[in-house]
């Protein structure tokens, strides 16, 4: 079951605190959809945890909110308190590259700097302090990934009192749950759709816009765990109402929230444009993470991060998660090139 902690405060507490110039800060910069920023996000805080920094989330990039407006405190509980714009024109910063410039988001700095780039694998390495080099002096640093890199910091980590023993799925585990407490209306729905429900609950993630996960492998495990289980309920977490009606035609007491669907095979984080309420579909998309991490077995694919945090965030043991895509070698490659390059 899902569970959060109230993080130590770095500072006082208090909306958008004002620190010394010397305070020691890194910056977290964010690109893509909720489970990737949420998962780059806990390598950036490790490695402020690390260098001694006040870890200070900055999703100002556009997605779901405008341009310029922090995402982050819009939907979780923000521990720190500390608005990353009254950083925006500082210099001593460290990649230097984004000196005077942290107003900007990774895609901008990509452009200007290494504008062939945007695709590079390694590019991260550009506009990010150091995931294993000593901590830079300037006092202000950034940390930016499209995918999470923590198990690149494996061994720094066990040198570290801190984590030192802990495994890299428990350390991820407890930062979710200091620096990624939803908001009390998300935690209220999500009471509310659980109130008076029977256990066990299946809770089923599928990705199906941009990247599909494969239909009949999922409900291929479904049917199956469903006959293990036959008075179990469905909780269905899914970007597609293609996908909904497809497992809604072929199983009983299913259960979903009601959001938005994307179109046109589109992401739904890409589609914002076109919702009328920006913020309450990144609200329902924090629901769905929140629900499947409720859940007492979990059918998804790895592929997508999403369901990576929410059964990091549930703490669901590996027997108790099915993943669809465990033997796709394709997938497999490729998620162990994402995490050490």
């Amino acid at each position: 079951m899902a569970t959060y902690i109230a993080a130590e405060t770095v500072y006082p507490a208090g909306a958008a605190r004002a620190v010394p110039s010397a305070a020691r800060v890194l910056l977290i910069k964010a690109k893509g959809g909720l489970g990737n920023r949420m998962l780059s996000a806990v390598t950036g805080i490790a490695l402020a945890e690390l260098g001694g920094r006040a870890p200070v989330i900055d999703w100002r990039d556009g997605m779901y909110l405008p341009v310029g407006e922090n995402l982050y405190p819009a939907l979780f509980e923000d521990p720190v308190g500390i608005d990353p714009a009254q950083f925006d024109m500082r210099e001593d910063v460290a990649p230097a590259l984004w000196s005077g410039r942290l107003s900007e988001q990774p895609v901008n700095i990509i452009s200007r700097n290494f504008p062939t780039k945007h695709r590079s694998p390694f590019i991260y390495r550009r506009l990010s302090i150091d995931l294993n080099g000593p901590d830079p002096a300037p006092p202000i640093g950034v940390f930016w990934s499209y995918l999470p890199k923590i198990l690149r910091m494996r061994a720094k980590l066990q040198r570290n009192p801190r984590f030192r023993g802990k495994s890299i799925d428990a350390i991820m585990h407890d930062l979710l749950a200091r620096y990624f407490t939803p908001n009390a209306e998300v935690r209220a729905e999500v009471e509310r759709i659980f109130a008076g429900r029977k256990r066990p609950v299946i809770g089923v993630h599928i990705r199906f816009t941009d990247r599909k996960a494969p239909l009949p492998k999922i409900e291929a495990a479904l049917r199956k765990l469903r006959s293990d289980m036959p008075n179990s309920d469905i909780f269905l977490a899914t970007d597609s109402a293609e996908a909904q009606n497809y497992i809604l035609a072929r199983f009983d007491r299913v259960f979903a929230i009601e959001k938005q669907m994307a179109t046109a095979g589109q992401a739904l984080h890409f589609s914002q444009g076109g919702m009328t309420d920006a913020l309450r579909e990144a609200q329902n998309a924090l629901i769905d993470m929140c629900a499947l991490a409720q859940s007492d077995w979990l059918i998804h694919s790895r592929h997508s991060t999403f369901s990576v945090v929410a059964s990091l965030i549930g703490g669901i043991p590996e027997a108790k998660q099915i993943d669809v895509d465990r033997h796709n070698a394709k997938v497999v490659v490729k998620r162990w090139f994402q995490a050490y390059a």
